[in-house]
């Protein structure tokens, strides 16, 4: 007997990815299509909803070509999608602009003036930033208020997909979470939020847990792919917390750390644990009665990114030149906030700095301050999870960045906590939202589901160096505010 297949679209700023699982969730096919974003204004970060569909539509072409008869057993999808973005429908369900990012900032005059209007700290949980999708709103309102009195939906970018794939105005309780419109600790809507942005509960989709079912895939979309039968497309989830199904981070106390451009650190709560003060992001999870912490690092493996391109020399190269035994702090500092940072200072105008090089510093020297600055970020994060209530012994690591071994040494020691690494394989938020997609089409428990991978090594503190990395961190600590003023 044929067994069932089940799909995850992953709605990335860059591009779409689909991936196919069977019910053992081995992953039968992966594929992707581009997408382009555009930048009209400094600061500014665009995108054609409609070439969320057209990138679906191709990467979807992808996996039928490649595996057309597992397709065909297709029961269930799952969504993930880049969060926070405003995308902006009429009464005809049509996008009335593009849709503003969320690494769009021009709306940092609105943030202040909406905290001043209701209570967002209290009841979404978080400050309100300029790439949240409130502010967002507030600034059309203000610059295009024509087009705010238009507005009859507003959705979020994977839910834009969803309603091309259901007909369904539907959202999940995590992706919900980063619009600064959720009552997150009761995981609904809250009119007063709403109302504070001149919106109402008419404006926003229905809301269902990630892995439930928000509606049915279209009858000719079935007839495009190959399907038949009734095929359930799960609430899925924003792209940390899809993520974090595709890690099996779905316990309470199970954490993971994201080393890509920017850098998570993520843990799963059972209950809403918010840390306004430390820039703390605390939303609703994927799968129901839990939530989840992250503390989000602006500049993390696009710090060496940045030093690799200024020194015209291959990120590989420059870690590779710090192979061997770990030795301790380097002499000098570095701030990783080339781009602003959001956990602990929620600071856009944040830049960053070295502190402490001389003649002797070199690029060995260099990278390993680099290194450090991304680890004493994470450090930041881990303090301000730790006052919300949220401890950390260990965690998975994911992300490009878990190929440096000096990095994970480093990281591991400065935070002073166990790095466990999975075995290869995909386990981002395609996967994840496929794993969603299985549980909505089946019923299935999806703390379950979402297992973890199995671990191939642990990375542990080095613990004659914890003492001096904890030394060097409070000096880092104090760099901030004593160069805030002058940069």
């Amino acid at each position: 007997m044929s067994t069932p297949t089940f799909l995850g679209l992953d709605i990335g700023t860059s591009a779409v990815k689909a991936v196919l699982i069977d019910a053992d969730q081995t992953i039968l096919a992966s594929e992707s299509a581009s997408m382009d974003v555009t930048r009209p204004q400094p600061g500014w970060s665009e995108q054609d909803p409609e070439s969320w569909i057209t990138a679906t539509r191709k990467a979807m072409a992808l996996v039928k070509a490649a595996q057309p008869e597992a397709l065909s057993r297709l029961q269930g999808i799952g969504l993930s999608g880049h969060m926070h973005g405003a995308t902006l429908l009429g009464k005809d369900h049509k996008p009335l602009r593009p849709c503003i990012l969320w690494n769009d900032g021009r709306s940092a005059k609105e943030c202040t003036e909406l905290e001043a209007k209701a209570d967002f700290r209290g009841i979404a949980g978080n400050i309100v930033m300029a790439g949240f999708t409130a502010p967002k709103l507030a600034w059309v309102a203000k610059h295009e208020p024509e087009i705010f009195e238009a507005t009859h939906k507003v959705l979020l970018p994977k839910d834009y997909v969803r309603l091309w794939l259901t007909g369904e105005f539907a959202s999940d309780m995590s992706d919900a979470a980063g619009t600064m419109w959720l009552d997150v600790a009761g995981r609904k809507w809250s009119p007063e939020l709403l109302q504070a942005t001149g919106l109402s509960m008419d404006h926003m989709p229905d809301l269902v847990e990630g892995s439930a079912t928000s509606g049915n895939l279209r009858g000719d979309l079935c007839a495009e792919w190959g399907l038949s039968g009734s095929i359930a497309v799960a609430g899925g989830g924003g792209d940390n917390a899809a993520s974090a199904c595709g890690l099996g981070t779905v316990v309470p106390g199970s954490a993971f750390v994201s080393l890509g451009t920017s850098g998570v650190l993520f843990i799963c709560n059972d209950r809403f644990s918010p840390n306004t003060d430390g820039a703390v992001h605390a939303f609703c999870h994927a799968i129901p009665d839990t939530w989840h912490q992250m503390g989000v690092i602006l500049s993390a493996m696009d710090s060496l990114t940045w030093l690799s391109n200024t020194t015209g020399t291959s990120a590989p190269e420059l870690t590779a030149a710090l192979d061997g035994p770990l030795n301790g702090p380097a002499r000098g500092l570095f701030l990783p906030y080339l781009s602003g940072e959001r956990t602990p200072h929620n600071d856009a105008s944040a830049r960053g700095a070295f502190i402490g090089i001389d003649h002797s510093t070199d690029k060995a020297v260099l990278t390993q301050m680099v290194l450090e600055g991304i680890a004493f970020a994470f450090c930041d994060s881990l303090r301000v999870l730790s006052a919300a209530g949220s401890k950390i012994d260990s965690a998975l690591v994911a992300g490009g960045g878990a190929r440096s071994k000096v990095l994970l040494d480093i990281l591991a020691t400065a935070m002073n906590i166990e790095l466990h690494l999975p075995e290869a394989g995909d386990f981002g938020g395609g996967f994840g939202a496929a794993r969603l997609g299985l549980t909505a089409a089946t019923g299935a428990n999806p703390a379950e589901i979402c297992s973890q991978p199995r671990i191939v090594e642990t990375i542990s503190p080095n613990a004659k160096l914890t003492a001096a990395y904890q030394e060097k961190y409070q000096t880092y600590q104090a760099l901030y505010p004593a160069l805030k003023p002058l940069i």
